[in-house]
């Protein structure tokens, strides 16, 4: 498919097929609006559009433009896995107004990992890697540090058995940094490869969507956390992760607010919440939102060059290179590659289908470690074939390989439905891609 565009008075080309992208002016613009029908040919055609016209023809004679889709192949796992997420905590000490995980109980009772089960989830994920000699962990809850005795242990535990192994762990925690005294900061510091904060953006902002269960602002004691993780983190990957709702639809200014904090490794999201929801996104406010885009793209593009540099991470998007095909097609590799372990012991596709019975793929309970787990092949299944050519809405989508169809719990959630995309997130993803697209050729320029 091919789409041409315009972002920051500025006209831009891609051939989602080819992966070719184009830096174009409105004669070029104009043309491929003739060439895909979007606007019927006129009678006169001004002699820019003409030539515009012959050298878009001379690109599609080369297979760079308006290349027809490759017949689509099967998705496939060996059945191996190579990431897990811990649901280490299904406690959380804040009150997050638009929580998937009700406030990280996940719908059942609060409740923490004990050792045993972490222990046995790495053991898991060791004799279910195959020959994969890189694992991945991924400290999550609730938040993971209300249990954090039970995290340093995990990690003890696993860098002994991979060395046992001969494998190797990266160490993930997704935390709000409420409770993180200096020797948990040195620690996660020290042994996680990457460390997610969740900072909303301003303060007002942060302080609505993420209170205290007793009400309180919570903004400045994260902000005192993050930045004293921040001081001490060097290099080493981090990102302060937002989100942003119905209620600060001016996000834009959120991600700049983060950066002024002192921050450089930044990602908004947007909520995705039931229409009823007060914080939910709904197509109204979808203008509104393709034109926060556009400011953060023209600011980015200006702070890059100063001492206020940054990533937004939705718009560092690899055009030449990215992801090997099956990413592109799959995404996530949720219930294959990639599962979920919740405090009792149960598996699932990803953590948020946690408390989900529908979809349990196993039980850490009562396994003997002598053999592998008999996961439910039917789940495995019905995730593995979930890709962007299983979508009928994906297929005439210029993004469809920068969202692969979106978030299969997303898609479940709203839609009921694992390979129904939600459609204000498709609006979304179709601009961000777009101004992804943009700073990406400008900053070049």
């Amino acid at each position: 498919m091919v789409h041409s565009f315009k972002v920051l008075d500025e006209y831009f080309l891609i051939d989602s097929e080819s992966g070719s992208v184009f830096h174009i002016d409105r004669a070029a613009h104009d043309a491929v609006q003739i060439m895909t029908g979007n606007v019927p040919s006129p009678k006169e055609i001004s002699q820019d559009i003409k030539e515009a016209l012959e050298e878009l023809q001379a690109l599609k004679n080369q297979g760079i433009l308006f290349c027809e889709m490759p017949e689509p192949e099967p998705v496939t796992y060996n059945g191996d896995i190579k990431s897990m997420c811990l649901n280490i905590s299904h406690r959380c000490n804040l009150a997050c107004k638009y929580c998937f995980a009700e406030q990280g109980t996940y719908g059942g009772k609060a409740a923490d990992m004990s050792f045993e089960i972490a222990a046995k989830a790495v053991d898991f994920l060791i004799m279910h890697s195959g020959k994969r000699k890189s694992l991945e962990v991924d400290f999550f809850g609730g938040e993971p540090m209300l249990n954090f005795d039970v995290v340093k242990n995990t990690v003890e535990y696993a860098k002994i058995q991979a060395q046992k192994a001969h494998k190797t762990f990266r160490f993930t925690i997704t935390t709000n940094g409420m409770i993180c005294d200096d020797e948990q900061i040195n620690y996660i510091n020290e042994n996680m490869s990457n460390i997610v904060i969740s900072i909303d953006g301003r303060a007002e902002v942060h302080n609505n969507a993420r209170p205290y269960k007793g009400g309180q602002a919570s903004f400045n004691n994260v902000l005192k956390y993050a930045k004293k993780l921040r001081n001490i983190r060097g290099d080493k990957d981090y990102y302060i992760r937002g989100t942003y709702t119905a209620q600060n639809l001016d996000f834009s200014q959120d991600v700049l607010s983060i950066n002024d904090s002192g921050f450089d490794q930044i990602s908004i999201e947007p909520v995705v919440l039931p229409n009823g929801h007060i914080m939910a996104i709904k197509q109204e406010h979808i203008q509104k939102i393709h034109a926060e885009y556009e400011l953060l793209a023209e600011e980015y593009l200006k702070r890059r060059k100063t001492d206020k540099w940054f990533n937004f991470f939705h718009y560092m998007i690899n055009f030449e290179g990215g992801p090997c095909e099956k990413k592109r097609v799959s995404a996530c590799s949720a219930g294959n590659e990639y599962v979920a372990i919740a405090p009792d012991g149960l598996i699932y596709p990803c953590h948020q289908f946690v408390g989900n019975s529908d979809f349990v793929l196993g039980d850490l309970n009562n396994w003997d470690k002598l053999s592998k787990i008999s996961l439910n092949q039917d789940i495995r299944q019905k995730f593995q074939g979930c890709n962007i050519h299983t979508k009928p809405k994906c297929k005439d989508c210029f993004a469809k390989y920068y969202c692969s169809g979106g978030c299969a719990a997303n898609n479940y959630n709203l839609n009921n439905d694992i390979n129904t995309p939600v459609d204000v997130m498709c609006d979304i993803i179709k601009k961000r891609t777009e101004c992804a697209m943009a700073v990406n050729i400008l900053e070049k320029n």
